[in-house]
């Protein structure tokens, strides 16, 4: 990966306290994965950035790279990469992700 697509990414997610790494944006949803993971997000309430990856093909491609994640969308709470939409769901189930997000806020 191009070291300025690296940064862009890297600058996205530090500046985010939640940032979501999606195909299409929270209203527009182009894929069921990134239209379930923003449903999740929506259903708590605190604010969160995203970027469409169909947008920028140099980030579609990087992102991939950047997690070592070959599949989107990507959640990154506090600068630390979750997951994708399974593991995401999975911890909004469990009351993990609630915990994460609000304390990503309070920092």
């Amino acid at each position: 990966m191009e070291s300025s697509v690296h940064e862009r990414i890297d600058a996205m997610i530090k500046q985010h306290p939640v940032v979501v790494f999606m195909k299409g944006n929270p209203d527009a949803p182009q894929c069921g994965f990134s239209a379930r993971v923003a449903m999740i997000l929506q259903d708590h309430g605190k604010p969160f950035a995203t970027f469409d990856v169909l947008s920028d093909p140099s980030i579609r491609q990087g992102i991939k790279e950047y997690a070592s994640w070959p599949t989107i969308p990507q959640v990154y709470v506090d600068g630390e990469f979750l997951g994708g939409s399974d593991i995401v769901s999975e911890m909004y189930a469990n009351g993990e992700l609630q915990t994460k997000i609000d304390e990503a806020h309070a920092n």
